[in-house]
């Protein structure tokens, strides 16, 4: 790597801005080692051994911070320096040891049970690395021809693994694409729906659109839909019951359509969801995309978390009737250990895509190569021109795990899961709230009748996270409240988990939980 040839003169500046005497005319510019190859390789050794020593020393952390807010604003300099300090890269990593990491939630934990996994691994964080130094931005084939090309072999790599079906990738007339969350793949479907819907009916009818998801979809749906123009009391979020296990109902569904029809309005999109993120609930694909049909609704599903699983044919089961969907999208940097960020997307359909997000190509876009060919220009598939190269981490990560490597991870986590709910099945103090589908749990405390029984169920199980979560070195767990009733959730997840992090996980829980059942039982013997 050569240094830039931008070079700016240190003393002039510093001399202004200090209001000094300017420096005289004949001093020498100094060029910052910004991008020189040596000091790359120097540094970049010292991030190595630093994130080797993390992870190597993970245990010494506890899970969760104990701190308040402004606790780091409070010790850092108002202000960034004029000038870099003797050896400031190790300085700096120092201050991230000393300052930062004590502040930090620690995803990668082997305790962390609290939220679904950022899964790492050694080759998707060496990728994100590869990905910074080669630096492109491959917005049009033009921009970067290998990579558009790489990313567009990786989804139906990727799409294949999961055993979508062929429609949604590019080997079967639709594509797909690498994001960086859930979040923007559902606005980038509803914009796409709603545009089509649009043609047909007239742009002036856009506050009669309804789009529809359950009471359990996250609320990154709700959001993508205000963004894209509708209505708030036009989502319709429909009500699930604990007896379904909280999945959406195709038969309410159905009812919500026809009495928005009835009303004039008209039916526009349903997300439909694969892993809940409270209870991991699995909508009915294709009994709703039958009931979709009939509206003329556009059905997208988003898999974030449990997409993953379905590497796993055991899991195929739970996206029956998925050829009838518009769109897809999961994250892979969730549970497949692609590192944040990497959401894929595929659609049936990128033309409806392209018609609604797509640009007028600029002359400084175009290239001669691409004229004539039916290139993909990536620009076109999502909101942003600035886009990075997910697609060597993702191939790396294919390439370097393999398959059957990655449902070696998933099904390991299944297992440990498996495992402890079990053992919270052993325990007749305990329940498991809804059935297992992959790798979380949600169980609960049972209230004795002489405790007040479900009335005060809720609060007791509240009394317990608390105190679970105040174990120095974790577990650090999360809780959901779902039809009235609060549980706890233990999501299995981390790469670093073993089966003895599960297990210590329940004894705390154990522990804590005697604990307060022994101090109920003095308060309502002396009440009594």
């Amino acid at each position: 790597m050569a240094p830039p040839s931008q070079c700016f003169d240190a003393t002039m500046h510093g001399a202004a801005h200090n209001g000094a005497a300017p420096a005289v005319a004949d001093a020498k510019p100094q060029c910052p080692t910004v991008l020189d190859a040596d000091v790359f390789r120097r540094q970049g050794h010292q991030v190595i051994d630093f994130i080797a020593e993390y992870y190597g020393g993970m245990g010494d952390h506890p899970v969760h911070p104990s701190v308040t807010p402004g606790f780091l604003r409070n010790v850092l300099p108002a202000e960034a320096p004029s000038r870099p300090e003797p050896d400031a890269f190790g300085s700096a990593l120092r201050d991230v040891r000393d300052l930062i990491l004590p502040g930090m939630t620690h995803w990668q934990s082997p305790r962390h049970f609290a939220h679904f996994p950022a899964s790492s691994s050694t080759v998707g964080a060496l990728g994100e690395a590869l990905i910074a130094g080669i630096n492109v931005v491959p917005f049009t084939w033009a921009a970067s021809p290998a990579a558009t090309e790489l990313e567009m072999v990786v989804v139906d790599w990727l799409g294949k693994a999961l055993h979508l079906p062929e429609s949604l990738l590019f080997a079967g007339g639709g594509g797909g694409t690498l994001l960086g969350t859930s979040c923007e793949a559902i606005l980038c479907a509803l914009v796409a729906a709603r545009d089509k819907k649009l043609a047909e009916i007239g742009e002036r009818r856009i506050g009669d659109l309804v789009v529809y998801c359950s009471d359990q979809t996250h609320f990154a749906f709700r959001k993508a839909a205000r963004i894209a123009g509708i209505l708030r009391d036009h989502c319709r979020a429909i009500h699930t019951c604990r007896e379904d296990m909280f999945a959406l109902s195709p038969t309410e569904l159905q009812a919500a359509m026809q009495a928005d029809v009835d009303a004039g309005l008209v039916p526009l999109f349903l997300c439909a969801t694969v892993g809940t993120t409270q209870t991991t609930a699995v909508d009915p694909i294709g009994k709703l995309c039958t009931v979709a049909a009939s509206h003329g609704v556009w059905v997208h599903v988003d898999a974030a978390y449990a997409g993953s699983a379905l590497v796993c044919p055991e899991f195929r089961h739970v996206i029956d009737g998925v050829e009838a969907v518009d769109s897809f999208s999961m994250n892979a940097h969730k549970w497949l250990l692609a590192n944040n960020d990497c959401c894929a997307m595929w659609v049936k359909r990128p033309s409806e895509l392209i018609a609604a997000l797509g640009t007028e190509q600029e002359y400084i876009l175009k290239d001669a190569a691409s004229e004539g060919h039916d290139v993909v220009d990536y620009k076109d598939w999502t909101m942003t021109l600035t886009r990075r190269f997910r697609a060597l981490k993702m191939w790396l990560v294919l390439r370097c795990y393999g398959v059957n490597g990655l449902r070696d991870h998933i099904r390991s986590h299944v297992r440990m899961a498996e495992a402890f709910e079990d053992m919270v099945r052993a325990d007749e103090r305990f329940e498991v709230v809804t059935d297992r589908q992959f790798a979380l749990v949600c169980f609960r405390l049972r209230s004795p009748e002489r405790f007040g029984g479900e009335k005060t169920a809720n609060e007791l199980n509240r009394g317990l996270l608390e105190e679970v979560n105040a174990v120095g070195p974790g577990p650090y767990m999360s809780s959901a409240n779902v039809g009235g009733v609060y549980m706890l959730r233990c999501a299995v997840g981390s790469t670093l988990t073993e089966e003895y992090h599960v297990a210590d996980a329940w004894k705390v829980v154990q522990d804590r939980a005697s604990v307060i059942l022994r101090k109920m039982e003095i308060i309502y013997s002396v009440l009594g």
